[in-house]
């Protein structure tokens, strides 16, 4: 897929937009609805008048940040204007939401009058616990900071300038701690003279940068005492006596080198110029200065950093706003100041010096960081960056007075973060990047459908798997033209054609010759009649690793060719199905879901068992709940005497499995219920439900989905001889993606049994 596609896609798919408000109250009754709205409303509303502190605790206010624009300084593509530059103030909405569980609303002012634009946001100062600024250009984003700052009692922050320093500053700490040398000994040339640049700079002398020692370029070289061309208030606070002009003259000797203005600016030989282990960021996006292998070709003492991701070392802007913002919210601070922006710098760079956890590395493709020259900062999706910056940020803002709520029990506080960090935020992500280390061969027997197809360049682009696509090849092929697609190299299996059609339709007559089909049938069935048929027998003739069909058939439809083809584990009485529902703060597992109508006890054990080998393979330790209307025993009725059965058949077959039952659905997952049965072997809620017919998992699991907000992702098919897995009509390239995904990590199990 080309990235204009794939991007525009990704922002017109399904809900516009990519935020959307969301009730945190009930309001589905009338009570409710005299509650939210009149006349219960008023209550609030008379006791903020009397102190204006508690609209933190009425309203929203105090989660709630507004991003403000005017596009006049958009990404690297400069004044797009406010609407143009809509999707990424959304976006940054997105980050603050994901990283720090910030709301926000993304505000766009059609002006370039920066008068204008801060009486708008002091006009909005009811609204909301904090202001982020966003690119607006230089100098006037300058101006309108520091009169905000100066009017206004809730934090503004303008992160074009503070996030870059604070980011790059904490990663300029460990690089010199790496090459020994000491911040007031170096010197240092910033190239670039916009707001980010400003604020590296200015940051970079607060840690200890001696102001002669640093040299500041714009793009008429360098800025001295004494010139006059191109300058500005703001650029003259960095203006040197220094015979230098050039960039090329200022990088000679130098010990660091920072970058913040275009692609290409730094040169090779102004590499080799510098000074013994030089410390180079090269900043600018997309493309920077100088690339990390042009650095390194130039000499091999270079450590770099650029803000691309794929290159080690990103100073990437998402490690400062939302952790910044989430520990000065939590405090009511009143800004932030100079001594909370440091905090964050020396809380990013201990951070980075640390022993970084496996779920780290799982999350990057296994990939190993240790601290060091190729490591110098914390990975944006380490979710240590939210317990460590937030209570700096929190704690500096107690100690500068600026805080209106101080934090009583830090320990506690943490802990209050890192219950917000659901296992949900990154279950697909690790299991996306387990599918990476080895990915295996998916045949996709609706490979002429465009959401498919989608997918299947996802999978290519990203390493997830190998799709193998089954159809038509001259269809195939247009509709991936037609699309825009670039599935180069991807194969291709043409039924009517194909050097595999022969020997299916014989294996497949070989198999089925006593269930009713003739010789002549079963050519039919893979050659025209059935590509599920044809591409589980890709699966059993060792041709593919694994299937993923059902996105244009209906269930049966799928698993019924699964099961004559390939067929069950030998040891098992049937297959089962399996949903995993993913939730804000929390992941489940719910079986059977989508196969046995009415399961025996000897079925249900089965079921249990199997689910939980799957939750395993996933890292996750399973708990079992073996559900039911009764509670160890408290009716006794035949389906409660099934399910009490089934536990006991678990616990002779797998007595290490943390599994109880008979329980009732609350008492599996409310923690205070549950200590009520301290004989239980179940000490914590359960996150594996197994239910006792077909009729109560289906239920649940769609009600869940629909009206509880979870994200239900499968049906994940289990007891199969070989990997199949089943898609449901309507589902999105996102949800063919992340079941790909499960599929390729259910092949690697297989293959490690």
């Amino acid at each position: 897929m080309s990235k204009i596609k794939g991007a525009l896609e990704y922002h017109s798919m399904g809900r516009k937009g990519k935020i959307e408000v969301i009730s945190t109250k009930p309001c589905l009754t009338a009570a409710d609805l005299s509650l939210a709205y009149s006349p219960g409303v008023a209550e609030p509303c008379l006791a903020i008048q009397q102190n204006p502190d508690d609209a933190y605790k009425y309203t929203a206010k105090g989660n709630l940040v507004a991003v403000v624009s005017n596009g006049t300084a958009v990404l690297g593509l400069g004044n797009l204007g406010a609407l143009a530059g809509k999707p990424v103030m959304e976006g940054k909405g997105v980050l603050f939401k994901r990283f720090a569980d910030i709301d926000v609303f993304d505000i766009e002012l059609n002006t370039e009058n920066p008068d204008e634009i801060i009486k708008a946001c002091q006009l909005l100062e009811p609204t909301f616990g904090g202001i982020n600024l966003e690119d607006i250009k230089a100098p006037e984003c300058f101006y309108i900071e520091e009169e905000l700052k100066k009017t206004m009692n809730i934090p503004v922050f303008h992160d074009d300038q503070h996030g870059t320093a604070i980011i790059s500053s904490a990663a300029l700490l460990n690089a010199l701690e790496l090459v020994g040398k000491k911040i007031e000994d170096i010197r240092i040339v910033v190239n670039g003279a916009g707001a980010a640049a400003n604020s590296c700079a200015k940051l970079a002398i607060a840690l200890g940068v001696k102001p002669n020692n640093m040299i500041m370029c714009d793009t008429k070289g360098v800025i001295y005492k004494g010139r006059l061309e191109g300058m500005n208030p703001y650029k003259a606070l960095f203006a040197t006596d220094t015979s230098f002009r050039t960039l090329e003259e200022a990088a000679k000797g130098a010990d660091v080198l920072f970058g913040l203005s275009v692609k290409g600016a730094f040169t090779a030989d102004m590499i080799r110029s510098m000074a013994p282990n030089p410390i180079i960021f090269a900043m600018a996006n997309p493309d920077p200065e100088i690339t990390p292998d042009e650095a390194l070709a130039a000499r091999g003492d270079v450590i770099i950093a650029t803000g691309r991701s794929d290159y080690p070392n990103q100073v990437n802007n998402v490690l400062g706003f939302p952790f910044i913002f989430r520990g000065a919210l939590d405090v009511r601070a009143r800004c932030i100041n100079e001594e909370m922006k440091l905090a964050a710098v020396k809380a990013l760079a201990k951070l980075a010096r640390e022993e970084v956890p496996d779920s780290v590395s799982k999350a990057y493709g296994n990939e190993k960081f240790v601290f060091g020259r190729n490591y110098i900062i914390p990975k944006p999706f380490d979710p240590r960056v939210l317990l460590h910056v937030a209570p700096a940020i929190a704690q500096a803002a107690m100690d500068t007075g600026v805080a209106r709520q101080p934090i009583e029990d830090m320990a506690k506080y943490i802990e209050n973060l890192e219950s917000t960090q659901g296992k949900s935020k990154e279950i697909m992500r690790y299991i996306i990047n387990k599918a990476k280390t080895d990915p295996k061969r998916i045949v996709f027997p609706e490979g002429d459908n465009e959401k498919m197809l989608r997918a299947a360049q996802i999978l290519l682009d990203e390493g997830i798997a190998k799709p193998i696509l089954v159809g038509n090849s001259e269809k195939i092929s247009e509709k991936i033209q037609e699309l825009g697609l670039e599935l180069n190299g991807i194969q291709i299996v043409d039924t009517e054609n194909s050097e595999y059609t022969e020997p299916y339709s014989k294996e497949l007559y070989r198999l089925r010759q006593r269930r009713g089909i003739t010789e002549n049938e079963a050519s039919r069935i893979i050659r025209r009649k059935s590509r599920n048929h044809f591409g589980a027998m890709m699966v059993r003739m060792g041709d593919a690793d694994a299937m993923l069909s059902g996105i244009d058939s209906h269930y049966p439809e799928t698993i019924r060719p699964a099961l004559e083809i390939i067929g069950k584990q030998s040891n098992l009485t049937s297959v089962h199905g399996m949903y995993m529902m993913v939730f804000k703060k929390g992941v489940y597992f719910m079986a059977d879901t989508t196969v046995e109508i009415d399961p025996s006890a000897e079925e249900l054990a089965e079921t249990a068992i199997l689910a939980a080998q799957y939750v395993k393979v996933f890292d996750i330790a399973p708990r079992v709940a073996m559900l039911s209307f009764s509670n160890f025993g408290s009716v006794r009725h035949p389906q409660s005497d099934k399910v009490r059965r089934a536990v006991e058949i678990v616990k002779e077959r797998d007595p290490e499995l943390i599994i109880d039952g008979e329980m009732q659905a609350d008492t599996a997952v409310v923690q205070e219920l549950l200590d009520h049965f301290s004989f239980s072997k179940l000490r914590n809620t359960a996150n594996v439900l197994i239910f006792p017919d077909l009729n109560a998992g289906n239920i649940a699991y769609k009600l869940l989905a629909r009206l509880g907000g979870a994200e239900a992702i499968g049906p994940i098919l289990m007891g199969t001889q070989k990997p199949v897995h089943v898609l449901q009509r309507g589902d999105e390239v996102a949800d063919i993606v992340n079941m790909a995904a499960i599929t390729v990590v259910d092949a690697q199990g297989r293959n490690n049994q």
